[in-house]
């Protein structure tokens, strides 16, 4: 196992005592369409980390593979004037993880979580693992619990 995924699964347990079952794709599970086909799901499982920053703030936002976030409604969500995509280093910053791996939980900062509310209407979602080959399976209500995340209608 990469050793990001590996200190993924170790902090779960650690700070969520979840057991997370990794999997690993040498052809990787960078986009949602990649990850998808690698665990063989409908793209709308694949539950992307996505940073934006709200008024100089960050928030994680888990979306559906199948959706693009609607940046001016994560700025009302978060009381904030305006929204944007998060660079890679406020993203690293902000979670401890590089873009293509930010998983929805173990970050390294409090920040909070705002989650897709179509993804609730899966049995099971796919997210990020810490790195852009690993994923790993979970029920939303779950994720959605253990993120501490706000479920939210916010996509474009």
């Amino acid at each position: 196992m990469h050793e990001r995924a590996a200190e993924f699964v170790e902090r779960a347990r650690e700070e969520y005592d979840v057991d997370v079952d990794v999997h690993e794709f040498d052809e990787g599970t960078k986009t949602a369409a990649d990850a998808a086909d690698a665990v063989g799901c409908d793209v709308a499982q694949i539950a992307s980390s996505i940073v934006v920053v709200a008024d100089d703030e960050p928030v994680v936002v888990v979306t559906s593979g199948a959706n693009r976030v609607d940046l001016a409604t994560v700025a009302v969500y978060r009381d904030a004037s305006d929204a944007r995509m998060a660079e890679a280093d406020e993203v690293k910053k902000a979670t401890g993880w590089s873009i293509g791996g930010v998983p929805p939980i173990c970050h390294a900062t409090d920040v909070p979580v705002l989650l897709d509310e179509t993804l609730l209407d899966y049995d099971k979602v796919w997210a990020a693992a810490g790195t852009p080959t690993a994923v790993w399976p979970i029920e939303p209500e779950r994720l959605r619990d253990l993120a501490g995340a706000e479920a939210v209608d916010i996509a474009e």
